[in-house]
């Protein structure tokens, strides 16, 4: 253990789901040509005046309120002015001194078991810049699709102690957006990044050391691989009675390392001031409590009803919830076939999601809700065993085919034939005299082996419930008979 302790806080960058800009009407679209998606006021002419899109409120409101920020009724834009390539106004459209939204916290289960409340201290609504891309037809060229695209920002405290830390508290902070329906969780795309703030501080104090901000890393490997490096970094420099210097740095992937980009601003450095083509942000209570009525259960609160109300185990309520469509389709399954929660989670776990592929808010399931259901309660009734289910599942994935009609048209079923069952078990204790033994020994488990010798000759077709009671009274009768055979 060192002598310092780590500190940091993160600023994520969120980009809201609107299919328009935050002060235009041009289209959020990502992958379009250069420039495409631009018009007088998003690239800065004079003259154009920003509207306010109502659908990034409504957003922002809902995810302030889900993470228990208090929304306030008023609040105000700002200018946020900086000289960059990206930016054509010269300045970004932002919230400052009077935000959206103050104090809320999320809660992170760290190794161990133990929860970490994260505090969470604002979030704004802010405009996106554009975007420099090197290279494109030989030439350095600036695209400003993105320029305007609307983002909140959500600011924590300096709560977290790690690499770790800050990549758990980012996967819980995306589920929740993704459960929202705010964001669409593609980190590759852009539209959920963050800026980590670290700095160190001997073990045992309370004040803060010189803070280095990471830019935009979009990958919660790399953000815990940049602040291990970052945190390391700065012992060694301390170590050697060095000097820290507050910076903004950058993080190359390739060399594993960040880099100095620039000195760190201060707020006085941009000249915050209030902007006067849009007036202050005023939300009414009574829009503040209808998106609070309207909240979705969240992923935290749903892996604890799975687990309380359901009997799910904590591992099968945590796959279950990593994303919004797996958790919907598990509830549609269990809505139509009822039962055993378990059973039905676990099909979903091992088959279903073998071959559902996710991405961002998007996801694609190989087969439907009623079908896994329906397949399910052709094992429930008896008209195919659990090994006939996964030759069946397979048959439907990629279709739209009914298990039943599978079921016929494949000839399956569950083999009830007594006779022939009975012929079969005893081929099977005349096969295996030690097992027997065994079993009139004491050993009352090999009833296990048994049924599996039967399972298998049989293909999984055989009624287990039917083998077990055949097995059952062949092994008693044959101790009688043994014993009376023995008897002097």
């Amino acid at each position: 253990m060192t002598t310092y302790e780590a500190v940091i806080g993160l600023e994520v960058h969120a980009q809201l789901l609107t299919h328009t800009k935050l002060f235009c009407g041009c289209a959020t679209s990502f992958g379009s040509p250069p420039n495409t998606h631009v018009c007088p006021v998003c690239l800065g002419l004079p003259g154009a005046l920003p509207v306010l899109n109502q659908k990034a409120v409504d957003l922002a409101i809902r995810t302030a309120l889900a993470l228990g920020l208090t929304v306030h009724e008023t609040s105000v834009f700002s200018r946020k002015n900086y000289l960059y390539p990206d930016l054509p106004k010269g300045y970004q459209i932002s919230q400052y001194d009077l935000p959206l939204a103050t104090s809320g916290s999320l809660s992170i289960e760290l190794e161990g078991g133990e929860v970490r409340v994260v505090r969470i201290r604002r979030i704004h609504i802010e405009e996106d810049a554009g975007k420099n891309l090197h290279g494109h037809g030989g030439d350095s060229i600036v695209d400003l699709n993105r320029a305007g695209t609307p983002l909140i920002e959500i600011v924590s405290a300096p709560d977290l102690r790690s690499g770790a830390e800050a990549a758990l508290y980012l996967k819980a902070l995306r589920d929740v957006l993704i459960f929202l329906g705010v964001n669409d969780g593609n980190l590759e795309e852009g539209s959920f990044r963050c800026d980590a703030n670290v700095s160190l501080r001997p073990r045992g104090s309370n004040s803060l050391g010189i803070r280095c901000e990471i830019k935009n890393v979009n990958s919660f490997r790399f953000v815990q691989k940049a602040i291990e490096y970052e945190v390391m970094r700065q012992e060694q420099i301390l170590a050697s009675r060095g000097t820290l210097r507050q910076e903004t740095r950058g993080w190359n992937e390739r060399d594993g390392r960040t880099f100095s980009m620039r000195s760190k601003e201060e707020a006085e450095d941009y000249r915050y001031f209030p902007d006067p083509d849009l007036p202050p942000l005023r939300i009414a209570p009574e829009v503040i409590e209808a998106a609070r009525t309207a909240l979705p259960e969240l992923p935290a609160p749903k892996r604890e009803r799975y687990r309380r109300s359901l009997g799910l185990t904590p591992y099968a309520a945590g796959v279950l919830t990593i994303h919004p469509r797996i958790a919907s389709f598990f509830e549609e399954t269990l809505a139509l076939l009822g039962g055993d929660a378990s059973k039905i989670a676990n099909f979903i776990q091992t088959e279903v999601l073998a071959g559902t592929t996710l991405r961002g808010l998007d996801a694609s399931f190989p087969v439907a809700p009623w079908q896994v259901a329906e397949l399910l309660r052709l094992v429930d009734d008896g008209t195919i065993s659990g090994k006939q289910a996964k030759e069946v599942y397979a048959a439907l994935v990629g279709t739209n085919a009914s298990p039943e009609h599978v079921v016929k048209a494949r000839g399956l079923g569950v083999l009830r034939d007594e006779a022939a069952l009975e012929a079969l078990c005893r081929t099977i204790l005349d096969a295996n005299p030690k097992q027997v033994a065994a079993y009139r020994g004491g050993k009352t488990a090999l009833l296990g082996f048994f049924v599996g010798a039967v399972m298998k000759e049989t293909k999984g077709s055989a009624s287990p419930t039917l083998v077990n009671a055949i097995l059952t009274r062949l092994l008693t009768g044959l101790s009688r008979t043994a014993g009376q055979r023995h008897r002097p």
